[in-house]
């Protein structure tokens, strides 16, 4: 942190810190791609199981993929978006799903 000096009634230097404002790290969007192949009910699934949508919300997100190519799960910071990505990734291949989960910068 900068500090600079005050100067005090008897005329002696004392340090004062500077105000600073912390900076937000950089946010990633996480989001699943359109396949012909992944069952819906599986890819609402994924959005309840690791993005914590309600059923009604994970059906919004399930037919915006559906019909856009492309929905929006949650945006995080990038270790957590990274880690999104990679844990819907490994389900969707232990379960035979060529589900795509990816992630870009918000």
């Amino acid at each position: 942190m900068v500090t600079r000096k005050e100067t005090d009634r008897d005329g002696g230097a004392t340090l004062a810190p500077e105000k600073s404002k912390a900076s937000l790290p950089p946010m990633f969007k996480v989001m699943l791609l359109n396949d012909d192949f992944t069952p819906m009910d599986f890819v609402v699934l994924v959005l309840q199981k690791f993005f914590n949508l309600s059923r009604e919300q994970a059906m919004q997100v399930m037919l915006k993929v559906h019909r856009e190519g492309k929905g929006v799960c949650g945006v995080y910071p990038l270790d957590i978006a990274a880690t999104k990505v990679e844990m819907v990734s490994t389900f969707a291949r232990q379960h035979q799903h060529p589900l795509a989960c990816v992630m870009e910068e918000n």
